[in-house]
């Protein structure tokens, strides 16, 4: 009876492994948890607006997590959005602002 408990036991390990191995993959780094304060987003906000930023149009919706295509141009953060964020890129698309870190080209905030 105890071997079978011990079967059982690795069985069910075996599996849990299995299928923690075929769930999602990311490739790379995780994407970074970017805190961004109230006041900036309301700062950044009123830069589109101000600016009149124009919107890139892609084929695919930009997301957290995507990769920007080659041919989307991303756009310096002005140092007025804080200083923890100019070290990323933006794009503006389907009015939203999505922060880029521009050595991936990975989506890692969208600013709401």
């Amino acid at each position: 009876m105890k071997k079978l408990l011990m079967l059982a036991a690795a069985a069910s390990l075996a599996a849990t492994m299995a299928n923690a191995q075929t769930g999602t993959v990311t490739t790379g780094a995780a994407p970074a948890t970017v805190q961004i304060e109230p006041q900036y987003r309301t700062k950044i906000k009123s830069y589109i607006t101000e600016n009149r930023v124009r919107p890139v149009q892609t084929r695919e919706k930009i997301t957290v997590g995507a990769t920007v295509p080659r041919d989307v141009e991303l756009e310096a953060v002005p140092a007025d959005w804080g200083p923890s964020l100019t070290k990323y890129r933006y794009v503006y698309s389907s009015d939203r602002v999505m922060l880029v870190d521009p050595g991936t080209r990975t989506v890692v905030q969208e600013i709401d």
